[in-house]
């Protein structure tokens, strides 16, 4: 696997990073990309008897990995250095796709997606494409929740007391460690959160991801690897 490099973050950064275990980074997309992104989601929606394993009827999902715009996105300098903070080694995009919850649909309990071999080995990204917020499902996470202490009880999926529901523009990204509690909120308008939901994994986890792979749909050479950044003064 080829290997790139990408700017570090800064020390207090690295270290919020890993205490909250997510970022949003603001307008972090170019705005003069984004008519294309969208047009590009778009075109690509399937409906889920195209995909390998069945898609819920309540959100759209469009094939966007092979777009070359989509993986522009997905090699931003600013998302990878958030990446490469939170895996700590070497790591690989995984696959990349389109959801958008429609209308009275896009709820999920809260949850947590897992590491796979060791804590913080499984990034998230979602990159959105229209502004966001309560009047369109926009995501909720609950802070922190990615490392229980010793001392905590087990994490009460129904409890959303702690949890915080996201608000922002079309551009941002938030990134998160997949252990990191959260889940999707309903549509209640029907108005249009297109996003695209990306995955990064530590390197150790290459051989396993091809075993899945067709059923993940992922299409693109998910072969280049980026070496995370040192964190700075």
């Amino acid at each position: 696997m080829t290997a790139a490099r990408h700017s570090p973050l800064s020390t207090s950064d690295h270290q919020q990073l890993h205490s909250n275990g997510f970022a949003l980074l603001s307008q972090a997309v170019p705005q003069d990309w984004l008519p294309e992104l969208c047009a590009s989601f778009d075109s690509n929606i399937a409906e889920s008897a195209l995909w390998p394993v069945p898609r819920a009827s309540s959100w759209n999902h469009a094939m966007v990995d092979l777009l070359p715009q989509v993986q522009a996105v997905c090699r931003l300098p600013a998302l990878l250095a958030v990446v490469g903070a939170l895996i700590g080694e070497r790591f690989f995009l995984a696959q990349v796709e389109g959801r958008e919850p429609r209308q009275g649909g896009g709820h999920q309990q809260l949850h947590r997606d897992l590491s796979s071999q060791r804590p913080g080995d499984n990034v998230s990204a979602l990159v959105f494409l229209d502004d966001y917020g309560p009047h369109n499902g926009a995501t909720r996470i609950v802070p922190g929740s990615h490392r229980a202490q010793p001392h905590d009880a087990p994490f009460d999926f129904l409890d959303e007391s702690r949890s915080l529901q996201l608000s922002g523009h079309a551009g941002d990204i938030l990134v998160f460690d997949a252990d990191l509690v959260h889940g999707a909120c309903v549509n209640p308008s029907g108005a249009r959160r297109r996003s695209f939901l990306i995955s990064y994994f530590a390197e150790p986890l290459y051989a396993s991801h091809l075993k899945t792979a067709r059923l993940r749909n992922v299409r693109m050479d998910t072969s280049e690897c980026f070496e995370p950044g040192s964190a700075r003064a």
